[in-house]
């Protein structure tokens, strides 16, 4: 479903690979390849002209890590905040800095 106007659309116009970030497993880390559908717009009054589609509960819009990292990430940093949330994550296989963290 196009995001601007709302209209469903079959029409296939290519597609593209996304690689997010996920949890890390046994501490090494896990880079998801997803390959996602860019549609055509079937509406002709719509500005936008073609759209990615959505991988829903999966990632988020222009995100680079799935949403159980970033939920993951948001609970150390809330807990830790700063320096020592940044050096937990990086124990458990997740390069983060001290800003991003907070």
């Amino acid at each position: 479903m196009c995001p601007a106007c709302g209209v469903w659309s079959n029409r296939v116009h290519g597609s593209c690979l996304r690689f997010p970030a996920d949890v890390p497993s046994a501490g090494r880390s896990v880079v998801l390849r997803l390959r996602v559908r860019r549609f055509a717009c079937g509406n002709s009054d719509c500005a936008r002209r073609t759209f990615v589609e959505r991988a829903p509960g999966l990632t988020r819009r222009h995100g680079q890590r799935t949403e159980r990292l970033r939920s993951t990430l948001v609970a150390v940093g809330l807990a830790l905040a700063g320096r020592a949330s940044a050096r937990l994550v990086s124990v458990l296989g997740v390069s983060v800095s001290r800003s991003s963290s907070l």
